[in-house]
């Protein structure tokens, strides 16, 4: 009996501190929270999907100590985590942030990574496919004994994995960054990853030197005279994926000092609509930003000659993240651009405002030719 009630209030205070109060001081992030207790930390996320109605936590404890008393279906790493699989090509910005490049030993969509050091380490061997197509390698997997698995979910099981990975046991941990809309809050998600390796401080110092940057640039471009219109995007199959006005996309094209034309639509989302609906609201806009996959303004011409009616193709402000795409056609900006919005700032103000940026060389940005 006496055992029975020592377990019960170690079962208590566990329950308790899974609901304190997050200690870890966040400045842009919404949807994680990092709670530190005397034996372990507690990471909590909130929105890892459209359709999530719940929250996600999970245990870090350290590997140089015994394992405390938590509640059962609490996912437990063990820290600091040392073998890593990333199943998108997202976290490889952080983990270069972090200089923790040397950890991953499994990755998916390999295809599509841009880091010339992780591909490198792929053609040696060193880091493992663990994914092809939609294909997971679960015994691959397994053979790799992760400390971690980052991952994410859309809530469509035709493309997501956690489920098969978490009932082999395997520390899978699902992440939202991309959830966020502000660019400064994806960005901030360098400090979730950072304590899974224990580098707070590192990452703090990062993440604090990014936004003042992001801040100093945004304040530069906040009071332009005459901000000019952008719209987004290209048609895929026939439908054009529009940015919403909450999206991170919108926030920076506004935080550079121009007017983007579906600001007024309450949604992160994207709005799907076909070409002539946004050539109705687009036809005369200044500039036109991310069109697809298209590096040139012949490429572009030929996909859709209707193109050729927007004033921005006309005058050739044209303007596409695909100045660092490499030839398999992973692309910079979703890797390192994703840890630093404020280069991607510094691109777009120097895109709709080059005297304010008159020396700048454009780090992810390229105009079509």
């Amino acid at each position: 009996m006496h055992r029975l009630i020592q377990n019960l209030i170690l079962l208590m205070i566990a329950t308790l501190a899974i609901n304190a109060e997050p200690t870890v001081e966040l400045r842009y992030a919404e949807n994680f929270e990092i709670t530190e207790l005397s034996t372990h930390r507690i990471l909590t996320i909130r929105n890892a999907h459209t359709k999530a109605d719940s929250k996600l936590q999970y245990a870090l404890v350290p590997k140089s100590s015994k394992l405390p008393e938590l509640p059962k279906g609490l996912t437990v790493i063990r820290t600091p985590v040392e073998r890593v699989v990333v199943m998108e090509t997202v976290y490889i910005g952080y983990l270069n942030a972090l200089h923790a490049i040397d950890t991953i030993v499994g990755a998916g969509t390999v295809d599509f990574i841009s880091n010339q050091q992780v591909q490198d380490h792929v053609a040696n061997g060193a880091i493992q496919r663990v994914q092809i197509g939609q294909g997971l390698d679960i015994e691959r997997m397994l053979l790799l004994q992760p400390d971690l698995i980052l991952t994410s979910i859309s809530g469509d099981p035709t493309f997501d994995v956690p489920a098969k990975l978490t009932r082999l046991g395997l520390p899978v941990v699902l992440t939202a960054g991309y959830m966020e809309a502000h660019p400064l809050a994806r960005a901030e998600w360098i400090k979730f990853i950072a304590a899974f390796f224990d580098a707070d401080e590192a990452a703090h110092a990062q993440f604090d030197q990014i936004a003042d940057n992001y801040e100093a640039l945004q304040a530069r471009a906040a009071n332009v005279d005459d901000p000019p219109s952008v719209f987004v995007g290209a048609p895929y199959s026939g439908t054009w994926h529009v940015a919403a006005g909450e999206s991170y996309t919108a926030q920076a094209i506004r935080d550079a000092g121009a007017n983007y034309l579906w600001s007024e639509i309450a949604s992160q989302g994207a709005i799907p609509l076909d070409t002539e609906r946004v050539f109705l609201k687009a036809a005369n806009a200044d500039y036109w930003l991310n069109p697809s996959f298209y590096r040139s303004h012949a490429e572009l011409l030929k996909a859709d000659n209707r193109f050729g009616k927007f004033k921005a193709a006309r005058e050739r402000t044209v303007f596409n993240n695909t100045k660092q795409t490499g030839s398999s056609g992973g692309n910079a900006i979703w890797e390192d651009g994703i840890v630093h919005p404020d280069k991607v700032l510094a691109d777009l103000i120097a895109i709709f405002h080059p005297e304010l940026l008159p020396d700048h060389e454009f780090v992810f940005y390229e105009q079509l030719k």
